[in-house]
């Protein structure tokens, strides 16, 4: 008797399962006509659906939430050191120019031409060096933002959702997005249980 049970409680389980993949992908379809008709077009029924069944038991939203709160803290680090970079090359220049002032103020009249000119050359230089430090601070943060997006599509790869594998294709990546997008607008519907109304 109990194992009828059993199999009665399967079949339930797997009516359960049935309806609310439909639900998500009948959800999922209805969001896909918000996208623009180019993207509309890559997404067929068959990648709705697989996407629906990745997304059945929650675990996909929550990995989801995960990846853009650590997104959110990368982004906020990488700003902040943009930021201490930024007021310490401010400091050096506003020091800088307290420096010149000073010597500019103690020289005599007529050696003022030839410091005046090493002056330039110095700030031309702390410019430069400036430059440059900016222009690896931004590389690096690229560098970083690129890696994070790497994790995160390994990391969707490897939870089974559809559409997702590691890739620098520009196509690629804003299908991708579309994808979490879609993905985000269910979570926000409250989607990411069985038992909430779509």
């Amino acid at each position: 008797m109990d194992r009828y049970a059993g199999v009665l409680e399967e079949a339930v389980d797997g009516t359960r399962q049935q309806e609310r993949h439909y639900q998500l992908l009948s959800a999922l379809q209805s969001l896909v006509k918000e996208l623009p008709s180019s993207f509309q077009q890559r997404l067929s029924y068959t990648t709705l659906s697989d996407l629906a069944l990745a997304l059945l038991d929650g675990t996909v939203f929550e990995i989801v939430q995960g990846l853009l709160e650590i997104q959110h803290l990368t982004e906020k680090s990488l700003y902040n050191q943009r930021l201490r970079l930024q007021n310490e090359h401010r400091a050096l220049k506003q020091s800088l120019r307290q420096k010149h002032q000073e010597a500019q103020q103690a020289c005599r009249p007529h050696n003022l031409p030839v410091l005046q000119a090493a002056q330039q050359r110095e700030l031309e230089a702390i410019e430069h060096r400036i430059r440059e430090e900016q222009r690896a601070m931004d590389q690096k943060i690229v560098l970083e933002l690129d890696r994070k997006v790497a994790d995160q599509q390994s990391t969707l790869e490897k939870a089974g959702v559809t559409g997702f594998y590691v890739t620098t294709n520009p196509q690629e990546l804003t299908l991708q997005m579309n994808l979490l997008e879609l993905i985000r607008k269910l979570q926000q519907r409250g989607c990411q249980t069985g038992k909430a109304a779509l």
